[in-house]
């Protein structure tokens, strides 16, 4: 599907934000009548509060026949390494209750890749491009943030330090305040794009680790992450994923986000983007009730590939419904 929306990638460079007659008609060509969806997060302008979950989404022209980029508020990439990964062996994915379990270890084709051909294909849409950053240790981190700072067309870097799927690097990072706080501060030191941290729910107090790297610089956060979890074949007497543990997603861990978004948003003075089982439009307001300034959509998008779409449209009616002008205004609007 060609582009309808060519971004201006000088412009939005130096502004950092989409603002203007673009973010404008996305209300009109929405056909939300008068609910403004506009969000801000991290100094960028957002058209709507919906974003593409990292490993979720690809780099987006995997969705591109049912999904035209420049209708989502960001497009969040999947993980980019310094070197390609080739990920963890099969089988890595999992169905479960209300969820699945994946465990595929970040593959990807590496920074330099990502620039050439994807980076270069997002260019041409209208819609803030979030880059998700992987790394097996903090000077991995570093070199990919610094590799991609000098590259136009990048509004902002989602740091990983959170992902279960790896042995190296990864959650081994988000769990601990200290190393948090090292990465953020090593990768604020080497860009100026708006930086967003992504943390791991798999740790006991998710605020800490939420305080320990505002402290360092981070402009946003981002959670959750996966769960860890297990599946196993009885008959088979094996687990169902080669690596036996990965990451657990999808409407079942949503209770657990919505509580970690409440408290981390209570904790900090910077946005929170909120995502954990989000399927429909009404579990994106509760997670922007419970604080968050935008929500990330996720496992729901191999079950419903135009997914995100129903999300912004359901949010457009629950304010119709509720007399609300501005979604922003759900923003941490919980009552009692």
């Amino acid at each position: 599907m060609p582009p309808k929306s060519p971004r201006d990638t000088d412009r939005h460079h130096e502004q950092g934000s989409r603002t203007g007659p673009d973010v404008e008609s996305s209300v009109t060509d929405n056909q939300t009548g008068t609910v403004d969806l506009r969000v801000k997060v991290a100094g960028i302008e957002l058209r709507n509060p919906v974003m593409s979950a990292s490993g979720t989404f690809a780099s987006g022209f995997e969705y591109a026949a049912f999904v035209e980029p420049s209708r989502l508020g960001a497009l969040v990439t999947k993980g980019v390494s310094l070197e390609p990964w080739a990920g963890n062996a099969s089988p890595r994915i999992a169905e479960t209750a209300s969820g699945m379990l994946n465990s595929i270890g970040l593959q990807n084709p590496g920074v330099e890749v990502f620039i050439a051909r994807d980076l270069a294909w997002l260019s041409t849409w209208d819609v803030p491009v979030v880059v998700n950053v992987s790394g097996h240790s903090v000077e991995e981190y570093v070199a990919v943030v610094e590799r991609l700072d000098a590259e136009v067309g990048i509004d902002a870097l989602e740091v990983n330090i959170s992902c279960p799927n790896v042995d190296a690097g990864g959650m081994a990072f988000g769990t601990d305040c200290s190393s948090a706080a090292e990465v953020t501060r090593r990768v604020r030191a080497v860009t100026g794009k708006p930086l967003i941290v992504k943390l791991s729910p798999n740790v006991t107090d998710i605020a800490e680790i939420a305080r320990a790297v505002e402290a360092e610089g981070a402009d946003a956060v981002s959670l959750i992450n996966t769960l860890l979890g297990m599946a196993i074949d009885a008959h088979s007497f094996k687990p169902k994923l080669a690596r036996a543990v990965g990451g657990l997603s999808g409407p079942a861990i949503k209770p657990v986000a919505l509580r970690m978004v409440w408290q981390v948003s209570r904790a900090v003075g910077i946005p929170v983007i909120g995502m954990g089982g989000i399927m429909t439009g009404e579990d994106a307001v509760e997670f922007m009730l419970a604080g968050a300034s935008a929500v990330a959509v996720g496992t729901a998008n191999f079950v419903d590939p135009t997914a995100t779409l129903r999300v912004i449209d359901g949010i457009v009616a629950f304010c119709r419904e509720h007399g609300i002008a501005r979604a922003s205004e759900l923003t941490g609007a919980l009552r009692g």
